[in-house]
């Protein structure tokens, strides 16, 4: 067990990742989400960022292909901020393929079009794609944004998308190995539901290739991501708990307010009474006011 622990941080990488640094699969991915066939796996060229000057995390998964540069996220829950991330990396990606002192001169540059996807396996949500774009996170709305972005994120859910799921065999096979980690760990630790997913899988020809050669990586990556994502999903609850419970207070207080305020006492009294029962400051006090 001490070596388990000792990998739980050695590995702090995403299964996800892991599974499409093949260049077969990743291919695979990209004609079932465009609806292409290529078959040349030799075109397209992985330019995943790996720990960028600038930044204190990678991108998952970033490749060329043909003349397209294509930029795949996974989250195990819905990250509105995605666009924002994007641009970011996308930015890095282009200084990279850019010699700099081009961009000052007058002939034309030209650069390989961009195309951000996110594939989410949160369980909280039933919608099978969402669209974020970049200008939903502006301060001031614009109909016609000068600087946009957007992000399709599709549901890799086992049981959304079936199409998808069904077209990239590896991307079916990854959604049903964590269907399966996640309804085990229902009913025994994390670790032995982890075991017991990939025996099971194995057996099935699910990711059967992938968890006997990286069979030890893998499962501590999922120990890790299960126990993270539930870690998350208890933050989520107690910030959600704390919220109403903040609401209700609120709520009393605001209500105690406009009673004085009916019966006639001045905000001077209302303020001394109300900062008393409730334990307010005077900053607080006087922005219910």
């Amino acid at each position: 067990m001490a070596d388990d622990k000792k990998y739980n941080r050695k590995y702090k990488d995403s299964l996800f990742r892991m599974v499409f640094r093949e260049k077969e699969n990743l291919l695979s991915l990209y004609n079932a989400v465009n609806s292409t066939d290529y078959a040349e796996v030799g075109e397209l060229k992985i330019v995943t960022l790996e720990n960028a000057i600038y930044m204190t995390m990678k991108n998952d998964v970033a490749f060329l292909l043909y003349d397209y540069i294509n930029m795949y996220e996974h989250q195990s829950t819905i990250n509105p901020n995605m666009p924002l991330r994007d641009l970011f990396y996308i930015a890095y990606e282009y200084e990279k393929l850019v010699d700099g002192k081009q961009i000052y001169g007058s002939k034309t540059i030209q650069i390989p079009t961009p195309r951000f996807i996110m594939f989410y396996n949160e369980t909280e949500t039933a919608e099978e794609s969402v669209l974020l774009k970049l200008s939903d996170l502006y301060s001031v709305s614009l109909d016609e944004p000068e600087l946009e972005l957007k992000v399709k994120m599709l549901n890799i859910n086992y049981g959304y998308n079936k199409e998808l799921l069904k077209q990239c065999k590896i991307l079916g096979d990854y959604s049903v190995y964590v269907h399966k980690v996640r309804s085990y760990a229902k009913e025994m630790p994390t670790e032995e539901a982890v075991d017991v997913a990939m025996e099971e899988c194995i057996r099935e020809g699910v990711l059967e290739e992938f968890l006997i050669k990286y069979r030890k990586e893998a499962r501590m990556m999922s120990i890790f991501e299960y126990d993270e994502e539930q870690v998350m999903s208890m933050i989520r609850e107690q910030i959600r708990e704390e919220g109403l419970e903040q609401g209700r207070r609120q709520g009393l207080v605001i209500g105690a307010i406009e009673a004085l305020r009916d019966f006639g006492h001045d905000d001077k009294e209302i303020k001394a009474v109300v900062m008393k029962k409730y334990s307010l400051s005077e900053e607080e006090i006087t922005a219910y006011l």
